[in-house]
């Protein structure tokens, strides 16, 4: 944008030492909105002061966030919580140039061939077999456990472009994928795990049912899409010494999901100076219904 008078002043007491001063001036330009950052990074640019530099930073990154809790906010309302929409969200935090479309390409390139493959013959297991066989032998997505030295497997656009993701991004492009093509499967919240649980055909995932673990088929896990039986799940609770709580059976909504996501992303960031990032993502998540 052009700027106006005002906006040149701002711009120069940007520096100020006096806190109490550069607080108000950040203040108003954070008002101007997304629309002064092409401004700000030029002066960003333009500075020889590493102090104005990392301040101007700070302001780029409060607009951005401030405009990201606003559609998170969409989103949380929307009827329509789109799992794959939510983790660009998520992903945007970090990466602000974004491009959806880009993602959704891949996703629908994954649903139309598991598409290709699959017939109304099948059995879980064998659609099961599919899957695991387009998205993790073909496609070629790799994953592993969560690791909070690695920020880029929290974000859906660099597993999409890296094809190495974690338990929590593997499974919500797994969950995404069964989504489009009506295949009956949920993550599901065992403990410490990231399974996608093959329900009954008529099971509505919506009821609340006394035991949903009866309705299960088999499990699958989404780091590497190897299939578990009741029994191993069983046997992995006791292990651990872990109640068997019917509540682990349950499907997990898009919001949970995204919850989920978003405070183990907040981890990412443990070093001191970028606590205030931990402190925002964990705002977020706490602000997404479950």
């Amino acid at each position: 944008m052009k700027p106006s008078n005002e906006l040149v002043a701002l711009f120069r007491l940007i520096d100020d030492p006096d806190e109490d001063v550069y607080n108000v001036v950040s203040g108003r330009i954070i008002d101007y909105g997304k629309k002064i950052i092409p401004n700000l990074e030029n002066l960003w640019e333009n500075s020889i002061s590493l102090e104005v530099q990392t301040r101007i930073e700070h302001l780029i990154h409060r607009l951005h966030y401030s405009d990201l809790v606003q559609d998170f906010k969409d989103w949380n309302n929307s009827d329509d919580q789109n799992l794959i929409a939510g983790a660009i969200l998520a992903a945007r935090f970090q990466y602000h140039d974004i491009k959806p479309s880009a993602i959704f390409i891949q996703i629908e390139k994954l649903r139309k061939n598991i598409w290709l493959e699959l017939n109304n013959y099948l059995t879980p297991l064998e659609q099961a077999n599919v899957l695991t066989s387009i998205i993790f032998k073909y496609y070629q997505l790799k994953g592993g456990e969560v690791k909070y030295s690695r920020l880029g497997e929290f974000c859906i656009n660099k597993v999409v472009e890296t094809k190495n993701g974690n338990a929590i991004t593997n499974a919500i492009i797994y969950q995404s994928v069964c989504e489009l093509l009506n295949v009956n499967a949920r993550l599901i919240n065992i403990p410490n795990q990231m399974l996608i649980a093959y329900y009954h055909s008529d099971f509505e995932t919506d009821l609340t049912m006394i035991k949903p673990q009866d309705q299960i088929n088999f499990y699958v896990d989404a780091i590497n899409g190897n299939a578990f039986s009741q029994n191993e799940v069983d046997s992995y609770l006791k292990r651990e010494g872990l109640p068997n709580s019917s509540a682990f059976y349950k499907p997990m909504t898009h919001g949970n999901i995204i919850h989920l996501l978003l405070k183990e992303m907040a981890k990412c960031y443990f070093a001191p100076h970028h606590q205030y990032k931990r402190d925002e993502l964990n705002e977020i998540g706490d602000m997404i219904n479950g």
